[in-house]
């Protein structure tokens, strides 16, 4: 039991440190959008400035 117990504990310490990794990973892809979203945004405002979107009443 004792050897299993501590088998399970090496499994849950990989899945916790696998988390982590992924989780760093999906913040940076996250950011990494956000940016070329706003270059996107910036780029369609330049090339169309008289979107309703962009123009203010």
């Amino acid at each position: 039991m004792e050897k299993h117990n501590s088998k399970l504990y090496q499994e849950n310490c990989y899945i916790k440190k696998e988390n982590e990794r992924l989780k760093k990973r999906a913040e940076q892809l996250n950011q990494e959008n956000q940016a070329l979203l706003s270059q996107l945004k910036q780029k369609l405002t330049k090339s169309n400035p008289d979107s309703p979107a962009t123009s203010k009443p």
